[in-house]
């Protein structure tokens, strides 16, 4: 199926397919007039790439760990590595760490906001 097709079959945009292959996510065939061709293991591996994304993992982390997965969207990571977890957590540390660091400056500007109630700043 040409991008256009194989962006209505995964949800996903034609920007993102093209950014997906262009990231090494996956590899979709070209037929002989140079149109990418988009079978249904690519658009299920797109699933997959869309749902790890969602979960707020970076392209990086993804690139690695789609060897783990089959080809269902459905199916689960296989046996990870400890590598790949250790860096799955260091990743939410980091961004636990800035969570923390916005909910402060929140808190800060509440402050301000409020001792400054009904002052033209």
């Amino acid at each position: 199926m040409r991008i256009g097709e194989a962006s209505l079959a995964s949800g996903v945009s034609a920007r993102s397919l093209r950014h997906y292959e262009q990231e090494g996510l996956i590899v979709p065939g070209r037929c002989t007039n140079g149109f990418r061709d988009y079978c249904q293991s690519t658009i299920d591996r797109v699933l997959v790439i869309r749902s790890l994304l969602e979960r707020g993992l970076p392209v990086r982390l993804v690139r690695e760990v789609l060897p783990h997965f089959s080809d269902r969207p459905d199916a689960g990571i296989g046996v990870l590595h400890t590598e790949f977890l250790s860096e799955v957590r260091s990743h939410r540390d980091r961004l636990a760490a800035r969570i923390a660091v916005l909910s402060d400056q929140q808190a800060a500007l509440d402050t301000y906001l409020r001792e400054n109630h009904g002052t033209d700043h």
